[in-house]
């Protein structure tokens, strides 16, 4: 994979890209990840697609300097500037995206429905808006408690081991909260990311709806010993427009992106 960057604003945003191909595949890593975790995909990649995998702000080599201001429209013309520099502005493309990804693959779908051409899900969020998340990012009062718990995690911390000990946490989230929350760097990207990433929010009825109109196929790839994003969130998603939505599970847990899942992620690629 070649790397390179553009400048935004008064951001550089890093990404890399590999093929040759004219049909383009824009790749969106998951939380806490980078454009590395597609790196192993430029191997498998058929040869009629091009690859573009973008570190997204506060991720990977990206130095984003906008705060907390990441919008739609920053996203679109960060794409659109990519784009541009390999002379895809405007042409149809393909997207895959993990964890995190998903709801910038989502968002992005929304807006450019009749641009996209297919959308391979692993794992993603964004098909259903977890209660902490939108306390945490999308209320005021929420957010400044979570910037104390952020500086001050002890509290928080002691209510998810009880919870764990009453059966009322599983041991997957109760493990991710621990590891994010018990390291001062780790809370305060946990912080710069959630709160950065606030306005990036599909609205799901409207996204089915264009998914039904544009035909566009949707591929939902899931662990099923994950415990982190289930696999129920897509089968909800899926109801009513079953024609272009297919889901498939694979006996992995929530790291769906992996080299040994390679036959199940690239066979919705169309050689």
């Amino acid at each position: 994979m070649h790397s390179s960057t553009i400048a935004f604003k008064t951001s550089t945003i890093h990404y890399s890209y590999g093929g040759q191909g004219k049909n383009l595949l824009l790749c969106f890593h998951g939380y806490g990840e980078s454009e590395k975790s597609f790196h192993f995909l430029e191997k498998y990649l058929p040869p009629s697609y091009f690859l573009i995998a973008i570190d997204m702000p506060y991720h990977g080599e990206s130095v984003w300097k906008e705060g907390m201001n990441f919008t739609m429209d920053d996203l679109d013309n960060i794409i659109a500037t990519i784009q541009d520099k390999h002379n895809f502005l405007g042409q149809p493309f393909s997207m895959m995206a993990f964890s995190m990804g998903g709801r910038i693959a989502l968002s992005i779908l929304q807006r450019k429905q009749q641009q996209v051409s297919r959308l391979i899900l692993l794992a993603p969020d964004g098909l259903v808006l977890n209660f902490w998340y939108w306390l945490s990012t999308q209320t005021h009062l929420g957010n400044k408690l979570f910037l104390a718990t952020i500086h001050k995690p002890g509290w928080f911390l002691q209510m998810v081991k009880l919870s764990n000990r009453l059966g009322l946490l599983n041991q997957s989230i109760y493990k991710f909260v621990d590891h994010f929350l018990h390291d001062k760097k780790k809370r305060k990207l946990l912080y710069l990311r959630w709160t950065c990433f606030r306005k990036i929010k599909p609205d799901l009825t409207g996204l089915k709806e264009c998914v039904a109109q544009y035909k566009i196929p949707v591929h939902l790839v899931y662990g099923k010993h994950d415990r982190i994003i289930l696999s129920s969130r897509g089968e909800k998603f899926k109801t009513g427009i079953e024609t272009y939505c297919t889901l498939e599970s694979l006996n992995c847990g929530h790291q769906v992106l992996h080299e040994k899942n390679i036959d199940v992620i690239l066979k919705y690629l169309p050689h």
